[in-house]
């Protein structure tokens, strides 16, 4: 122990209580630990020592177990802590109480911080003698393992106790981003698209679970497909959670939960802690793998009308690229022309058959990636009526670039495209409302739900006139107010096509 460093309470011995107080006593902090159940404080002490004698065994840890001052406690013995952070039940009168009773223990400068995932500084503060003085600082699970803090400021906290909370994380070994007092913060605010698309594709039988979950990994390059992730989570904790941001907007359409999410959880399909949710887990299933277009053979040629997005593509398949002469149509600029007429669109807002019937011939829309020299899937959607043959030399034509390849129904923003436009665009809204800095928000979004990018650097990767006409498009289509583009999106793309 340190004694320069301040002793630090831990209210709640659950989860992520136990590991916050890990995390402290690792870094030198005397740890007192409480908890309103019987015993559970001292049993959660006994874990961490033994976590930490099992991490040292395996040299992933370099420290003395049996040093780490760590004690069992009760709340009425807080009194000496120069900072105390609660973890206790997502419940405001429980936090509000809890935090009135700190107030009478400990001393005028102790820092008091909330671990809260959706509860505000400002709600939990409400009633305080010293409200400046509390602070969100919320961690994310596993603590001891995942990186990210997002340290949340209320309407009357102090910038120098959001700063205390800042340094702390960040001698914790921490990264810290810095929130405003807004519905679900960063991480929980800004990734609800990535669960609430695949729901709506689902919803629209575009494709089945196993195929979303496979392109948004292999194409988008998302570390885990967004149903598996959920059944990780457990759908009555995501749905909650969809459900508390969506009232907290005002019942805001962008937030919407999803109807066949809300059928899983009334029937109990709660996911792997149940043994079935989206997938089946029983006798210690895996997810099924999803099947994917049968191999066909790539065209002998494609043409290039001008500039196109499909240049990397081409270039794995190692196909012959012509360019189209002046014969070319002006409304085919930036498509690929298969063999007997047939185009390649990159995916946007629009159906392939819209695509189709404007360019009078077979439409294929392809989906965008991550990066597409390194994708190893994709997802494809024909226009209707298209050939079959015309589906062939497509799934060809990328199978030899080494892709997998789904067939899905053809809705407009496909898989990928409309996922990370609408991640984009909750993400310009935060930025708008000062929730966050824009960089704040990607690092959030990488270290907190491991994002392969940050859905501003994404979207300005892909261009912002493409993410906003993706949004407007899809608005169009759909009318219901869920793909309202932010208004500094639609600022930025058509000025300086940067984000400020």
């Amino acid at each position: 122990m340190d004694e320069g460093l301040p002793l630090v309470g831990v209210i709640g011995a659950g989860t992520m209580g136990a590991g916050i107080a890990q995390v402290a006593a690792l870094a030198g902090h005397r740890v007192l630990v409480a908890d309103a159940v019987d015993g559970a404080a001292g049993r959660a002490v006994d874990r961490i020592r033994e976590r930490v004698k099992v991490q040292v065994a395996k040299g992933r840890l370099d420290a003395d177990p049996d040093a780490l001052d760590i004690t069992a406690t009760e709340v009425s013995e807080m009194g000496g802590a120069g900072v105390v952070v609660e973890a206790v039940v997502e419940d405001l009168g429980v936090k509000r109480r809890l935090f009135a009773e700190l107030e009478q223990l400990v001393a005028a400068d102790c820092l008091l911080a909330s671990n809260s995932s959706s509860l505000t500084p400002t709600a939990m503060a409400a009633g305080l003698a010293h409200p400046e003085r509390l602070v969100g600082l919320h961690f994310f699970n596993p603590v001891p393992v995942m990186q990210l803090v997002e340290v949340i400021s209320g309407l009357a906290t102090a910038s120098s106790a959001a700063d205390r909370a800042e340094a702390l994380a960040r001698a914790w070994g921490k990264t810290v981003v810095r929130s405003a007092a807004t519905p679900g913060f960063i991480v929980n605010r800004i990734a609800r698209p990535y669960y609430a698309e695949a729901w709506r594709l689902l919803e629209e039988h575009a494709a089945d679970p196993g195929i979303i979950d496979a392109v948004l990994t292999g194409a988008g390059g998302f570390r885990m497909g967004p149903f598996a992730l959920m059944d990780l989570i457990g759908h009555d904790v995501n749905e909650s959670v969809t459900r508390s941001v969506w009232a907290s907007f005002g019942y805001d359409p962008r937030f919407a939960p999803s109807l066949a999410q809300r059928s899983l959880v009334e029937a109990g399909w709660l996911g792997r802690k149940t043994g079935r949710g989206c997938y089946d887990y029983s006798d210690g299933s895996a997810p099924p793998v999803p099947a994917p277009a049968p191999a066909r053979s790539a065209p002998a040629f494609v043409i290039s009308h001008g500039e196109t997005e499909f240049g990397r593509l081409l270039a794995r398949s190692g196909v012959s690229v012509q360019e189209a002469g002046a014969e070319g149509q002006e409304g085919d600029r930036g498509l690929v022309e298969l063999p007997g007429g047939p185009l390649l669109a990159r995916s946007a807002g629009v159906t392939a058959s819209a695509l189709g019937a404007a360019a009078g011939r077979p439409v294929i829309v392809v989906d965008r990636t991550l990066d597409d020299a390194t994708a190893t899937a994709i997802a494809v959607a024909p226009s209707a009526g298209c050939p079959a043959d015309a589906v062939d030399m497509a799934v060809g034509l990328l199978q030899a670039a080494g892709l997998t390849v789904f067939v899905i129904d053809d809705v407009p923003g496909l898989i990928v495209t409309r996922t990370v436009a609408m991640l984009a665009n909750l993400a310009a809204d935060a930025v708008a409302g000062r929730v966050a800095s824009a960089a704040d928000i990607d690092t959030a979004m990488r270290l907190g739900v491991n994002y392969p990018q940050g859905p501003l650097a994404w979207a300005g990767r892909w261009g912002l006139r493409i993410v906003l006409a993706t949004l407007d498009e899809l608005e169009s289509w759909y009318r219901d107010g869920h793909y309202r583009a932010s208004a500094l999106l639609r600022r930025s793309a058509l000025t300086n096509g940067e984000l400020p």
